[in-house]
């Protein structure tokens, strides 16, 4: 069995990215320029802005975070977002999700300039993924392709059960395990909370990405030995022996799943930090003009 090690990935990563911008200004180029917006005060949300200016500076990029409180109006919103599309030098921004009540996060969501949607979400984006376009990918799912990648775990032929159906993680992610491509080539099998037989799919399995939500919702009995188990999951839990007060917990009961594994990710460690590279693999991506 191995250890996923995310964590270092991504810091490979992120030097790799760092020298591109040393090149990018010794041409006399532009420092590539992420913006986030944040609204109210969310703990995740709060950690996750805070990850990604910190990679922000690890990379060399420019960062600018816009606050808000959670009485901000949709329409000043959408007024920031346009500003922010028309910024020549902003390259990619984010709208953090998720977003109160009285704002409708679609209508957030596509009024962002497709060319700045580093996260990936914007309709066009998501099109363009869906028939293997060049196109700003999703940042978790783009994650753990790349994981895949470095670690040369074989995906062409193999049955992948991604568990979940989320726009932002599952979907995107059954729509490049089956594109052509290393790794790609899998046979895909999306389960949800209406699949009738999901115990028995994943015993089938050569990999499993479970994106659910549901601690320890994959047990030892569903895994097949030799397994490849990817953890997406990422609740917290109460924790009194902790100085936060909780504890991250993956959708896999990683203790006994573990040991019949060739390849597992852990939680934190795993894909959490590879989500926070892609975006700023997308930001460079925005800022040097390659997709569009």
């Amino acid at each position: 069995m191995q250890i996923i090690d995310g964590k270092a990935i991504a810091a490979t990563i992120k030097k790799e990215i760092a020298q591109q911008v040393d090149e990018i200004m010794a041409k006399g180029g532009k420092r590539p320029h992420l913006a986030a917006i944040l609204v109210g005060h969310d703990g995740g949300s709060e950690t996750y802005v805070a990850n990604k200016v910190k990679a922000c500076e690890e990379c060399g990029f420019t960062s600018t975070l816009i606050r808000y409180e959670d009485d901000v109006t949709e329409e000043q919103l959408l007024a920031k977002v346009q500003e922010l599309n028309n910024d020549p030098d902003v390259d990619g921004f984010i709208v953090q999700l998720p977003l109160p009540r009285h704002i409708d996060e679609q209508k957030v969501t596509e009024a962002i300039d497709y060319r700045k949607d580093v996260d990936g979400f914007h309709p066009v984006n998501v099109g363009r993924l869906s028939i293997g376009l060049p196109c700003f990918l999703s940042a978790t799912p783009n994650g753990i392709m790349e994981l895949l990648r470095r670690y040369n775990i074989d995906t062409k032929g193999k049955k992948c059960v991604v568990l979940g159906r989320s726009n932002i993680v599952g979907k995107p992610m059954a729509n490049l395990m089956m594109q052509k491509g290393t790794p790609g080539d899998a046979t895909v099998t999306v389960c949800h909370s209406r699949t009738l037989n999901i115990v028995e799919e994943c015993q089938a399995a050569d990999i499993i990405i479970a994106a659910l939500g549901q601690p320890h919702f994959v047990k030892a009995e569903m895994v097949k030995e030799g397994a490849v188990i990817i953890d997406v999951g990422t609740t917290r839990v109460p924790d009194s022996t902790r100085k936060s007060g909780f504890r991250l917990c993956g959708d896999v009961d990683y203790e006994n799943v573990a040991p019949k594994c060739s390849y597992i990710t852990p939680v934190p460690g795993g894909v959490g930090p590879m989500t926070i590279v892609s975006l700023m693999k997308n930001t460079l991506l925005a800022a040097t003009h390659e997709i569009y």
